[in-house]
């Protein structure tokens, strides 16, 4: 949220309020479709149609990210989540991307819901930043996501 130099709160920024735009669309599509199949195949081309309209690298990268979570954890259905490509277990959202492009960010985003089954002590990470997949960050990525659905 933004704030002006005086500390006064100004609202929501114009990429949160066409995140909130994006997530009440993708509610009123949701509960349109039918079957429990017709949702699911339409949720992963609708996922699918958003990461390639994504500008290369976030593109890229989505792309991968995508590979490496339905690979790693198929139980994860890939569903849109505030315009972005998310993946969730019995509906709730496990974990997401947020392109770096969309909220004019320096890196992307791999985050985890409090549904993830990361807990590690007392304190753990729950979002990511992505500069580069490389071999050893898609493995990183896999074993997460195996463990937020352990």
């Amino acid at each position: 949220m933004s704030s002006t130099e005086s500390g006064k709160h100004e609202g929501f920024t114009a990429e949160e309020r066409a995140a909130m735009k994006d997530h009440a669309q993708e509610l009123k599509k949701e509960a349109r479709r039918s079957s429990r199949a017709d949702k699911a195949a339409e949720a992963e081309r609708d996922v699918l149609a958003k990461i390639a309209e994504m500008q290369d690298p976030d593109r890229i990268m989505a792309e991968r990210v995508h590979a490496v979570i339905t690979a790693g954890a198929p139980v994860l259905a890939p569903k849109l989540w505030y315009g972005m490509p998310a993946y969730a277990l019995d509906g709730k959202v496990v974990c997401f991307f947020q392109c770096a492009e969309k909220f004019k960010a320096r890196y992307a985003t791999l985050g985890f819901s409090d549904q993830a089954k990361l807990d590690e002590g007392t304190m753990w990470s729950t979002a990511f930043a992505l500069t580069e997949l490389t071999a050893e960050a898609e493995a990183r990525i896999s074993a997460l996501v195996k463990q937020a659905v352990s």
